[in-house]
């Protein structure tokens, strides 16, 4: 008996987050976090479960502007070393969103490995905006090349990271933000003290700062003051900017 091909992965994106608008005019990409090493199935309630109330916020918040929200599902949970697949899934899904929506902005906002992937991304023609929540990065190794970030050049770029994350390295992520910002002016960091990997302690903040962020940087919404002198500031002040209690209470509109 011949033996069965074992059938081929393939990534995809989830059915589109709240109501539809009548006309798409911006797209989120959501992608949640994954592994180092693996080429197990992702879960896809799991996976998308650390993304699924960001992207609820962003549609609700963006449905006037034609905002459309999508979680990618990757073919495996894995980055893997040089094969870097959740980049790879992530820039398959800016093709598909092209195919689907047409000329439109998409910005790719991902959570600790999804983060990686989001930065890894940002080069995909169709991105205009990056969001990188609590990314993983890996050790700076000499042996080994530092990160990209010539990718993120014309992008609009915000990090945010929790100041006790125990699983992603926040200095890490600060120092790829300072070689990021020689190339590219328009990336900010932001600091959420007190708090861990999955951001939970301070949700409500960290949600109304990735509105703030990708309404803006989709739509040309004015950014709150608090962003726009985070973009402004030189380093290190723009890249250590510290996430206030209550952001989002009393956020111009």
């Amino acid at each position: 008996m011949a033996q069965q091909a074992t059938p081929v992965r393939s990534a995809r994106l989830g059915r589109i987050i709240g109501q539809e608008p009548q006309a798409v005019s911006g797209v989120v990409l959501l992608l949640p976090h994954g592994e180092e090493y693996s080429d197990r199935r992702p879960s896809t309630v799991l996976a998308a479960a650390s993304v699924r109330a960001l992207g609820r916020r962003l549609a609700r918040a963006g449905r006037d502007e034609g905002l459309v929200t999508h979680v990618v599902h990757y073919r495996s949970r894995g980055w893997n070393g040089s094969e870097a697949q959740l980049a790879r899934d992530a820039s398959w899904a800016a093709d598909e969103v092209v195919r689907r929506y047409g000329d439109v902005p998409v910005c790719l906002a991902g959570i600790g490995m999804g983060g990686r992937a989001a930065l890894h991304a940002a080069g995909h023609e169709a991105v205009t905006a990056v969001l990188a929540l609590a990314p993983w990065l890996p050790e700076d190794d000499v042996a080994a090349a530092p990160e990209p970030v010539k990718q993120l050049a014309g992008r609009r770029a915000m990090i945010v990271h929790g100041t006790d994350d125990q699983r992603s390295d926040p200095e890490l992520s600060f120092r790829l933000a300072q070689r990021a910002k020689k190339a590219n002016r328009d990336i900010c960091r932001f600091e959420v003290h007190t708090d861990g990997h999955w951001l939970h302690q301070h949700r409500d903040e960290v949600h109304a700062l990735a509105e703030d962020f990708v309404l803006g940087a989709l739509f040309g919404r004015a950014f709150s003051r608090p962003v726009e002198d985070a973009f402004a500031a030189p380093p290190p002040l723009g890249l250590r900017m510290p996430l206030a209690a209550g952001f989002g209470r009393s956020l111009r509109r």
